[in-house]
């Protein structure tokens, strides 16, 4: 298991982890088109975590401005507000509120609860498409930080239906699943890493 102490510390706390990871994803993609659907994508769930960010009038500047804080400034899209320079961030933005609720799979989190809520309201369509590869990824990989001995695709989409209040059904092979093993090769490097450090000052002691 991966303990936080042991991950890169988050630009925005607030956030979370798993927007972090769609952020450090959306870096990888080639394709530019793509690259820009999925920015967008997140965008709107950022929105959708913190509604009282859109009873403000910078709302929509704001929200991008933080992709390009999370993604340090690296992500290669078209903005469509002009965003907050680097070198001009001397302040920290303002904490955003975090609200506590009601959590079904600890091993999910609340984010991804509140992520597949936010999916059941949009109609069919691209937009839909996308934000759900998102979240069927990201509990995959939620999932396999759990449990060691990984997750059949299959209980995702499962979970989703159930989470979902049966909102959300998904067919086996309509969700694209990335690849894992870089993920899981990292938490094995990681984890041997910690255990030489750990030797090494045991001998040294």
């Amino acid at each position: 298991m991966e303990y936080n102490t042991q991950q890169s510390k988050l630009p925005l706390p607030e956030y979370g982890r798993s927007v972090q990871n769609m952020v450090d994803y959306a870096l990888t993609i080639a394709d530019r088109d793509e690259r820009q659907r999925c920015a967008n994508t997140i965008v709107q769930i950022m929105g959708s975590m913190f509604p009282n960010l859109r009873d403000t009038a910078d709302s929509n500047r704001k929200l991008w401005d933080h992709l390009a804080i999370m993604a340090d400034f690296k992500l290669d899209i078209d903005y469509p507000v002009e965003i907050v320079k680097k070198e001009d961030l001397e302040i920290k933005p303002d904490c955003i509120p975090y609200s506590q609720h009601n959590i079904r799979y600890r091993h999910y989190g609340r984010f991804v609860q509140d992520l597949i809520r936010i999916a059941s309201g949009y109609e069919d369509g691209e937009e839909k498409r996308q934000l759900l590869n998102l979240i069927a990824n990201q509990m995959k990989k939620d999932y396999v930080s759990w449990n060691k001995d990984g997750v059949e695709e299959a209980k995702i989409l499962e979970d989703i239906y159930e989470l979902s209040d049966g909102k959300i059904k998904l067919e086996p092979g309509s969700v694209h699943f990335f690849e894992q093993r870089a993920f899981n090769n990292n938490r094995r490097r990681q984890a041997n890493n910690n255990s030489q450090k750990r030797k090494y000052n045991n001998q040294n002691q």
